[in-house]
Order: C-alpha cells, then structure tokens, then sequence
C-alpha cells in the first residue's frame, strides 16, 4: 500500500489480488454496510460527493476502482475526491507527504501465457489471452503538499435545486422508451421499455430518481445497447448480478448527478453475498459493467445540462 511505484503481480498473486478486493466488497455487504452507496450523506463523508478523478490527467476512475477510492476517502475522512501517483505529484512541483500510505488501484489487463502461445503455433489456432489485475498505488490529494493552489480547492456541495432538473433532462434525452405509471417499477427487456411509478408514490421525491436511474441502468444492457446477459430469472445468480450492476450503475450515475444515492433493493444483500462468495472475479466484472452503463446513460445528457451537473456537484482537474 505505501510503495510509490507500480508494480505488476503474476500467477497466484493475482488471484489473491481478486481476493483481496471481494474479501473487503463481502465484509461491507456482511455488516449491513452498501460500499456504493454508504455512508454518503453522513458525517464521515467529509469529500464532495462525485466520481473520484485523477488530479493530474482529469480523467475519471472508473469500475472497481470507483469503490476502492470511494472506500478510502469514508475510511481516511479525506476532504477530496482527487489522486495523484507519486510521479505525477512530484511532475506538478508537489510530493506525496513523508510517511503517508497510498491506496492501491488496479488496471486490466491480459497476457499469454507461453504454454497457450506454443500450443498457438502448434494448432493454427488464434491464442487465449488470460485477463488479469496490475496494481498501483495513488494518493489523495489531502496527502500531499506544494501542489499548485488550484488543486486545492474542493468543491462546494451541489445545489438541491439543480438535482431534479438534471435527472428529467437526462431521462427526456435518452433514446430508451420511458413511462410513468404503476405501482411497481421494472424494465421490461422482450418490449424494451422502462416503467417507473409516479415521483408522488415515493416517501421522499428524490428516491423517484434514483429508482428511474437503477432501471434505465437495466436498460442499457439490451442487446442493441451494451448487450449484456439479461435472461436470469428472479432468485438466479444472473438476476442477482444483472441486480447489481444496475444498483452500482444508479450510484455512479447518482455521484455525477449530485445526488446522495442509496440502495434500491437492500434486500438483494444476501444473493449478491453468495454471489462473490462463489466467484472472486464478479465484483470486480460488475463495477465495470455499471461504469459501462453509466457512461453510455450520461452521454444523453445535453451540454448544458453536464455544465450544470460539473459545477455543482463535481470538480474536474484543469
């Protein structure tokens, strides 16, 4: 954790990184605790809530690593959702403060193994490549010192009134058939429609939200969309982690909006537990299936409204 340096881990250190990464995902889920959505809202959250970014490049992390730092930034109570690597702090005239431990992120990858690529040219045909996890380490803003004066800056927190607005706009801009109406809401893969009660129903408001952007979120996984595998029948693994890309994709989405997300079905805890119990790859194939999702939901927003959504509920890097 506190190396400064990437580094590339090989055969069953890869694994154990898989394992290191569900083990902490299955703790969180075990103790009540949705590492997505909570404890945003909260006084332990002491950054502005968005996607967190790099500080020096100004581009968003995205998939598993959106829960790493997120995590990170609960646990060390930092006031900033901005990285840095050691290099790049150094690069701006700044340095990671002596003593200070970094986060570990990770980037996939995939290699060939030599037996596959022997095998390969033995047969003609094309080789496997095998995916896995670098690690690398970065630091959060707050962790270091004589960056330029701009970097500093947190944002303020969004402004309420500019939630709403935002949401509707995104939702009348997207190309998928959206109705209100009902008691229940749905997506409905065969007909390709979403279907979402009326804001009224719900206790508080913005919880209509947030449910239209968990199912908008199933949505996008239609085959003319980002064809994921929707077949999973109600109580299946499929279902279960069809369940929670969506949940993951509400809360990315949500975090770029500038809206405090929350679970949509707290009672699906339990098979999602089973589910990265039994695979240590799935949480780390979900994350980046909602990240998927949620870019291709946010690309629909018009531009002024994405101008509203980054001054008011997060601070990109210049």
């Amino acid at each position: 954790m506190s190396r400064h340096t990437a580094h590339t881990h090989t055969g069953a250190d890869r694994t154990n990184l898989y394992d290191e990464i569900t083990n902490k995902i299955i703790t969180e889920l075990a103790a009540g605790r949705v590492p997505w959505v909570q404890p945003w809202g909260t006084p332990a959250a002491k950054a502005p809530l968005a996607l967190p970014n790099n500080a020096s490049t100004g581009r968003r992390y995205s998939g598993i690593n959106v829960l790493i730092l997120w995590g990170a930034v609960i646990e060390h109570g930092f006031p900033t959702q901005s990285w840095l690597t050691f290099r790049q702090a150094l690069s701006l005239g700044g340095n990671v403060r002596k003593g200070e431990h970094g986060t570990t992120v990770v980037y996939a990858d995939r290699f060939i193994p030599d037996d596959e690529r022997k095998r390969s040219q033995e047969t003609g045909e094309e080789a496997q490549a095998i995916p896995f996890l670098k690690r690398f380490t970065v630091f959060n803003l707050a962790q270091c010192e004589g960056l330029p004066e701009d970097l500093a800056v947190v944002a303020p927190p969004p402004e309420p009134g500019l939630i709403e607005p935002t949401v509707e706009a995104l939702i009348k801009a997207i190309a998928i058939d959206f109705r209100i109406g009902g008691n229940r809401a749905f997506y409905a893969p065969d007909a390709d429609y979403v279907q979402v009660p009326p804001p009224q129903a719900y206790f508080e408001a913005i919880n209509w939200h947030r449910t239209a952007l968990h199912e908008l979120g199933h949505a996008s996984g239609h085959v003319s969309r980002l064809n994921r595998d929707l077949s999973g029948s109600f109580g299946s693994k499929k279902y279960a982690f069809e369940e929670l890309i969506a949940e993951m994709n509400a809360a990315f989405c949500c975090a770029s909006l500038g809206i405090i997300p929350t679970v949509r079905h707290a009672d699906y805890i339990g098979s999602w537990l089973e589910v990265l119990r039994e695979d240590n790859r799935a949480i780390v194939r979900a994350a980046s299936q909602a990240s998927k999702a949620a870019n291709y939901l946010l690309d629909f927003l018009p531009e002024h409204q994405k101008a509203l959504s980054e001054t008011s509920g997060e601070r990109r890097a210049a």
